[in-house]
């Protein structure tokens, strides 16, 4: 199941429950809204275990969107930290985020792309936001039990299940005025990509940027 922010909400008058492209019966308009969710630059966020990579990479095919790891944008220190069952801090994640930043800001002036980045708090997706305006969020959300399971299943990752209980700790979901979409992850991975691309073609075109004059 996927919802809408508030912000949002009136769009849900347009969704039916019928498959994403039966949205509308118009193919100008259809073809339009594929356009849309094609520009933009998308983060999937969540907490760990929650599917990111597998669902970003399935978000990334279907819309023919070139995918990065937020992962293999932590440095070296970080990754040990993590691996000793040591949360990061602040100031631990301020450059990650600026190297995530910094491919969402070339992405987004190239029709954009889809990233894994866990996100947890607003200032962090601010600080995304920042490199890219535009960028909307898709929050991988579910039960405790059902995440934990699912990470504790997971093989040559780094991050321990022992990390799970600093994560929600930290977690801040989406407020009503940030550009995203919420996802609950109970199903398969095929299912949670097609609710997010449903959701995601509801939501508003990002606002124009006006060209400089030469």
């Amino acid at each position: 199941m996927f919802h809408l922010h508030p912000l949002n909400k009136y769009y849900l008058m347009r969704f039916s429950g019928a498959a994403p492209t039966d949205v509308n019966d118009d193919s100008d308009e259809q073809d339009s809204e594929v356009t849309v969710v094609n520009q933009r630059v998308i983060v999937v966020m969540g907490v760990a275990g929650t599917g990111k990579t597998t669902v970003g990479r399935l978000l990334a095919e279907a819309l023919g969107l070139p995918y990065a790891e937020g992962d293999a944008f932590h440095p070296a220190a970080n990754v040990a930290k993590m691996s000793a069952g040591t949360p990061l801090d602040d100031a631990d994640r301020w450059p990650w985020l600026d190297a995530i930043g910094e491919w969402i800001r070339d992405r987004a002036g190239h029709r954009g792309g889809v990233v894994a980045a866990s996100s947890l708090k607003y200032v962090y997706r601010d600080r995304l936001r920042a490199c890219a305006p535009g960028a909307v969020f898709v929050h991988l959300t579910g039960g405790r039990a059902l995440i934990e399971e699912r990470m504790a299943a997971r093989t040559g990752h780094f991050m321990p299940t022992a990390l799970l209980d600093s994560q929600f700790a930290t977690l801040e979901p989406l407020r009503p005025d940030e550009a995203g979409v919420v996802v609950d992850v109970s199903g398969t991975p095929e299912e949670i990509t097609e609710q997010a691309l449903a959701a995601l073609r509801l939501l508003p075109a990002p606002p124009r940027t006006e060209e400089p004059s030469p």
